[in-house]
């Protein structure tokens, strides 16, 4: 298993995005009690990760420009999803989940880390979510989704029984995700590392418009 850059370079005090709490069952700079209370009728495995104590918080403080705070979101979850990966084998990893909350960031930050990151954890079966605030959005049944009190990225495995269902904008990672398993790659191996060349890979992976 790939352990490249789990913990290195991990934020501080200084830079774009200064670190306020690392990986805790429940942050204590923001509640997110009434929320994730809230989110459980949308999602079946979220009560059982909380109870369980395997709900993650890593809380960051947006300190910079949009595109340096952009790029250090992307290495956040790098880090996250490289944390998990190692967490695998563990007993109910379904339900293990890594939040990546951002204080003080919109989706204009998110959007971009996010896509990149799904397209490079996919084949290794770990999906990300992008929750920012002042969005609107809806579940897979059309219920509107109740706002964060802070925007984040959620990082968990790969539910190759019902993501599928969630991606059918994106045809090629809902291909991906029903056969996605971790064999131990480095999902850079081949690709440029360099933030600006990532985004650029990203890009060529929009869906195609008809």
């Amino acid at each position: 298993m790939t352990t490249a850059r789990t913990e290195d370079a991990r934020p501080s005090s200084a830079g774009p995005l200064r670190l306020v709490e690392d990986r805790t069952a429940g942050p204590t700079t923001v509640d997110v009690t009434g929320y994730v209370r809230a989110m459980s009728a949308h999602c079946p495995y979220l009560a059982p990760s909380v109870e369980g104590g395997l709900t993650h918080w890593t809380v960051y403080e947006a300190a910079g420009d949009a595109p340096e705070v952009e790029e250090a979101v992307f290495e956040a979850g790098v880090r996250g999803a490289e944390w998990l990966r190692t967490q695998a084998d563990r007993r109910r990893g379904a339900l293990l989940c890594e939040n990546i909350a951002v204080r003080g960031a919109g989706r204009e930050v998110l959007a971009w880390p996010h896509w990149a990151l799904k397209n490079l954890y996919a084949p290794v079966g770990v999906m990300f979510g992008k929750f920012p605030v002042g969005e609107q959005m809806a579940d897979h049944r059309g219920r509107v989704v109740p706002e964060p009190p802070l925007s984040f990225l959620v990082v968990r495995f790969v539910v190759r029984a019902r993501d599928p269902l969630f991606l059918s904008r994106t045809p090629d990672l809902a291909e991906t995700v029903a056969v996605a398993a971790d064999d131990g790659r480095d999902v850079f191996a081949g690709l440029p590392r360099d933030w600006r060349n990532v985004k650029l890979w990203a890009r060529e992976r929009l869906p195609k418009r008809p």
